[in-house]
């Protein structure tokens, strides 16, 4: 590849560093209106938009969206609290490659069991346990790039020199969107396994509530 692609590598890796973890001290710990909700994650994820200038990162439709769609729970008082703001950024990170329903798979469990809980395992430690892996993951995938820019440099040396650079830009891209593709396979086989799960643990909990309402008739009766 010709030196403007070693640029255009450099300026992904470069962007890769750019790339914002909101820490959650970062967030605040005063309930937020809609209107703050959406400034505080316009300015702490903008870096992250294709189009910083012209793209929302988030938008009060998607908040209500996010919440009629079981996403979110319900704001107290038309205000979000800071587990609140970090559901919103695990769905924001989400919804790039995961449909709504797959992520209400997913972060129901999560809402269900840790939000609003006072013990010292919560949706912050949750949220603290997975961010925190990123820095060393950015690293990891830095150097799964390079190996793949250097891969694709390699195709098509017999290719016309006029249309060498563009096909091996094509292959780099075909390297890239293959991880892609065999990674949103695994997310999606995985999310259906939770989901089947989940399904199965509802009808037992029907079974076990509908015995115990019929044990309770049996007990109320006069015969009992």
């Amino acid at each position: 590849m010709t030196i403007n692609s070693e640029d255009l590598l450099n300026s992904i890796l470069a962007s890769l560093e750019r790339i914002e973890y909101i820490k959650p001290e970062d967030i605040p710990n005063i309930d937020l209106y809609m209107d703050q909700v959406t400034t505080f994650m316009d300015t702490r994820l903008k870096s992250t938009a294709r189009y910083p200038g012209d793209d929302k990162i988030l938008t009060k439709t998607m908040i209500n969206n996010y919440a009629k769609n079981d996403l979110l729970p319900p704001p107290v008082k038309k205000k979000y609290s800071k587990e609140h703001v970090l559901v919103l950024i695990f769905i924001y990170y989400f919804k790039g490659i995961m449909s709504i329903s797959d992520i209400q798979t997913l972060l129901h469990p999560i809402t269900e069991k840790y939000f609003k809980r006072d013990d010292s395992f919560n949706l912050e430690s949750v949220y603290r346990e997975v961010f925190e892996l990123e820095a060393d993951q950015i690293n990891l995938l830095k150097e799964d790039v390079r190996e793949k820019f250097q891969l694709a440099e390699t195709t098509f040396s017999e290719a016309p020199e006029e249309s060498r650079e563009f096909l091996q830009k094509f292959s780099f891209i075909c390297l890239l969107s293959i991880d892609v593709y065999v990674k949103k396979l695994l997310i999606e086989k995985m999310v259906d396994e939770l989901g089947a799960k989940q399904k199965n643990t509802e009808k037992v909990d029907k079974k076990s509530d509908k015995k115990t309402e019929e044990e309770q008739k049996k007990g109320d009766s006069p015969e009992a």
